[in-house]
């Protein structure tokens, strides 16, 4: 049996909710860690409990400035990734997305290191398509309040795919769809931390249209794995690749399940629905199944129960 090689990897965004979940995991399989971030929508309280560890180093740096690290592998997945902070400074998003990614590919360039790409199930729109597959080019409105986002990560993609072409980069693209768990911010305007928060505070639970839209949700622990899983496969595979719970579930179900979780008293009432928000979600993962080996195990009511229980410690 060959022993683990130590690389040092990159993680952009590392702060974050995903992203430091992610660095847990990679130092947990024997790897030096670089967390950037510009602490934008990433928080040290996610990553203080990594600051002992002397495989673990915190980078301050805004992605849209170039940067060169000497590493063998970049995650890149520094980018506000919820409506409240993407639509705050909408060319700040379109600037991270596009010009982080360039930055991130000359880095990755020079170094002829491989580099992942976490990109979105937004890239697909309100989908006509219904599981979306990886095939499906999406239905996306390129002026309307969310196309900094969708068409940020659409561009990245796009940069991703030509340096891969002219430059033969090894690229790997992940499309993340809705994800969950414990550090997410209790502020970020997502669905899950919405309900938890509001439900433990017994503060009415906002519904944005009839509550029959449905979202599929991913616990991160099972999201760390699939980066990871493809990070490692094939040279030869690129993506770009679903990864996400194929488990559909409505608003207005979620809702209810959260107030029974966490015995609020809470009512449900109803607002307009966002412009461009996608009425229905749900990934086909049978590519992630197939070259990755890779399905989410974690079932939704087990991951709630966690979120639940790590929002009761933060949220006063």
């Amino acid at each position: 049996m060959t022993a683990q090689v130590r690389k040092r990897v990159l993680v952009t965004g590392g702060a974050g909710f995903i992203g430091s979940a992610l660095c847990e995991k990679l130092l947990g399989m024997g790897h030096d860690v670089i967390c950037l971030d510009n602490f934008f929508t990433g928080s040290k309280n996610n990553i203080v409990h990594l600051l002992p560890n002397p495989f673990f180093e915190i980078v301050r740096h805004d992605i849209t400035v170039p940067i060169f690290l000497e590493v063998d592998e970049i995650y890149n997945l520094a980018c506000p990734a919820s409506p409240v902070h993407y639509q705050y400074d909408p060319v700040a998003t379109v600037r991270t997305s596009v010009m982080g990614s360039i930055n991130m590919l000359e880095m990755a360039k020079r170094g002829r290191i491989r580099i992942l790409q976490a990109s979105t199930s937004e890239v697909y729109g309100d989908p006509e398509v219904h599981p979306q597959t990886e095939d499906y080019r999406g239905n996306v409105n390129p002026i309307g309040p969310r196309s900094c986002y969708d068409e940020g990560k659409r561009c990245a993609e796009t940069l991703f795919f030509d340096y891969y072409r002219q430059y033969h980069i090894p690229i790997k693209v992940a499309r993340i769809f809705n994800t969950y768990g414990p550090r997410m911010s209790e502020n970020d305007g997502r669905v899950v931390s919405n309900f938890i928060v509001q439900a433990l505070r017994n503060e009415e639970i906002t519904i944005y249209g009839d509550g029959r839209q449905t979202r599929s949700f991913c616990y991160v622990d099972d999201m760390v794995v699939g980066l990871v899983k493809l990070m490692e496969s094939d040279e030869g595979f690129t993506g770009p690749v679903n990864l996400g719970n194929p488990g559909e579930i409505s608003m207005l179900d979620l809702a209810q399940r959260i107030v029974a979780l966490t015995g609020s008293s809470s009512r449900i009432c109803f607002k307009p629905l966002p412009q461009d928000d996608p009425v229905r979600r749900r990934p086909s993962i049978a590519l992630a199944e197939e070259r990755l080996g890779w399905r989410p195990t974690v079932p939704l009511e087990e991951g709630l129960k966690h979120t639940v229980d790590y929002f009761r410690s933060v949220v006063g």
